[in-house]
């Protein structure tokens, strides 16, 4: 697609910097090279140039080019890495606002340019915006991996094979009178079959994918003044809970969000749970019930085994029980004291250990819309598996299945029905990117 308009924006962090970068992509980008640095440079290769308006010098920066076709954006692109003075970025910016045909980029609107020249897919360009975000090296893995293209890739196989099954019983549809085979039931039951394991993994796997983008959730779980705040504090490193020997002084959720070995972590101090006439405190721990059954890990502080009957939240797998104030009890069970340190470090590992473990099995789809369009393309699927075996059913039908299936997986990757997701995904961009 060919834009009109050159645009250019800053495309590093607004501020006095050691570097700073101007990106510029459209048609005339060359011929602002041109303008502040005189001859153009080999494309692909930086050179160092003194950028000037008529005599008077800007700044001694590197210059590269790239050429149509060989950009991120797909277009011409030029790029002014400058010394990052706020007086420097500011002069060569208002000289290209000044040029004809040129103007300020829009937020996104380079990786825009990028999605509609072909460079990159929908899933590619939602990597990137997750890639941006990304706070954990688990986030930054994930989103790098579907900003490379292994969602692409996978989609483009399973259509591949789709297409391959849909042609076979078209030919047989088309030219039942001709030499071609009659009974193609055993390859399409194959491809069909192969597609749809792949299909149902990915969607097993959603579940962990979309806690490393969002984060998983450890609630802290037990009766009140059995130690959950000092130890959030202690995980923490500051005092984010107030902490008091008066039972019930939590009385709401409190967060504490942590980069634990990569993993995005958000521990939730919850209110102590026990009988309450108190109508606040009810309320306090009608919500900690709520949000510890939601939790992906509980950690249970209790005094004795007994204690666990009394809370009223059952203990799942992947759970962790404690005796909680363990500076104050002695005994081989596993005890956490947020007050001396006593348990908290091998706390985290085990908990990193079983994230770890979750995460082990995480698929490519990132975002719902992913979901929808995979478990869209599985029910079709579904419905051609069962067709196939049925001598009722007619091979158009079946090819109709197919069809559809591939449809959804092209609107996954934005081949079709874009336009209504694209603003809400380039809304989160910078005005650089």
């Amino acid at each position: 697609m060919e834009n009109a308009d050159t645009i250019f924006a800053l495309a590093s962090a607004r501020g006095r910097a050691g570097v700073s970068v101007v990106r510029v992509s459209g048609p005339r980008a060359f011929s602002s090279v041109i303008r502040l640095a005189g001859a153009l440079p080999e494309p692909r290769k930086t050179s160092l140039r003194v950028l000037r308006d008529g005599d008077e010098a800007l700044d001694q920066a590197l210059v590269i080019t790239f050429a149509k076709g060989s950009s991120f954006t797909g277009e011409d692109v030029a790029e002014f890495h400058l010394h990052g003075g706020v007086a420097v970025v500011q002069s060569v910016l208002a000289i290209l606002g000044k040029m004809e045909g040129f103007r300020t980029a829009a937020a996104g609107e380079f990786t825009r340019r990028a999605l509609e020249n072909d460079q990159l897919d929908l899933p590619q360009v939602e990597g990137l915006a997750d890639l941006i975000e990304a706070e954990t090296e688990a986030q930054r893995k994930q989103a790098l991996k579907v900003m490379r293209g292994d969602l692409s890739e996978k989609c483009g196989a399973w259509r591949q094979k789709l297409v391959r099954a849909m042609a076979l019983l078209e030919a047989v549809i088309d030219f039942v009178d001709e030499d071609v085979p009659t009974d193609v039931t055993p390859e399409v039951s194959e491809l069909i079959s192969e597609v749809l394991s792949e299909l149902v993994t990915e969607v097993n796997g959603h579940s962990s994918a979309e806690r490393i983008r969002d984060g998983f959730e450890v609630a802290l779980v037990g009766q009140p003044n059995i130690g959950k705040s000092t130890l959030l504090n202690s995980i923490a490193g500051r005092d984010v809970a107030i902490t008091s020997e008066i039972a019930g002084t939590t009385r709401d959720v409190i967060e504490v969000r942590m980069d634990l070995k990569g993993l995005p972590v958000t521990i939730l101090d919850l209110a102590g749970i026990r009988d309450s006439e108190d109508t606040i405190e009810i309320l306090g721990i009608d919500r900690a019930k709520d949000r510890a059954g939601s939790a992906d890990i509980r950690v249970f502080l209790i005094e004795d085994e007994n204690d666990l009957s009394k809370l009223g939240v059952a203990v799942k797998k992947d759970d962790i029980v404690a005796i909680g104030k363990g500076d104050q009890v002695s005994g081989g069970a596993f005890s956490i004291s947020g007050k001396t340190g006593l348990g908290v470090d091998e706390l985290l590992e085990k908990l990193a250990e079983l994230i770890a473990l979750q995460v082990a099995g995480s698929s490519s789809l990132i975002r719902q819309r992913h979901v929808e369009a995979i478990v869209a393309a599985i029910e079709n699927i579904r419905s051609a598996q069962k067709a196939l075996v049925d001598p009722d059913m007619y091979g158009e039908l079946i090819a109709a299945d197919l069809r559809f299936a591939i449809s959804a997986l092209d609107e996954l990757i934005g081949r079709v029905d874009v336009e209504q997701i694209l603003g809400e995904i380039f809304a989160g961009f910078c005005i650089g990117k």
